[in-house]
C-alpha cells in the first residue's frame, strides 16, 4: 500500500490532497474559472492556436464565440491539492493525482 502525503483539517479530519497534473486543452473553453479561484497562481490563459494543433481544433470548436484561450497550467509545484479548480470547471477538463509520501 503506498502512503501519499496528507493533511488535517481545523476540525481534525485527514484529507490527502490531489495535485493538478494536467488540462484537457481540447475541451477546454477559456473561461477562466480555475484562474480565479486557484489560490497559488498555478494557471494561465494561453492562445488555443499556440498550444493545440489544426487537427485538434474542430470545426464545433471553431465556432464557438470565445475568445480563443484555453487554460495551460503555469505552475504545477505551487499547486497545493485543493481540487478548487476541478470543483468550478463546467467541462471537467482537471486530471489530479495524489502524491507518494517521502
Amino acid at each position: 500500500m503506498t502512503d501519499f502525503v496528507t493533511g488535517v483539517t481545523f476540525g481534525g479530519d485527514v484529507w490527502t490532497p490531489s495535485y493538478v497534473t494536467d488540462i484537457n486543452q481540447k475541451t477546454c473553453i477559456g473561461c477562466g474559472r480555475c484562474f480565479k479561484v486557484c489560490p497559488r497562481d498555478v494557471f494561465d490563459l494561453v492562445d488555443k492556436y499556440d498550444v493545440l494543433d489544426a487537427a485538434d481544433i474542430d470545426d464545433e470548436f471553431e465556432d464557438e464565440d470565445d475568445s480563443s484561450m484555453v487554460m495551460s497550467i503555469k505552475n504545477a509545484l505551487d499547486c497545493i491539492g485543493c481540487e478548487a479548480c476541478s470543483k468550478v470547471c463546467p467541462k471537467d477538463c482537471f486530471t489530479h493525482q495524489h502524491k507518494a509520501a517521502a
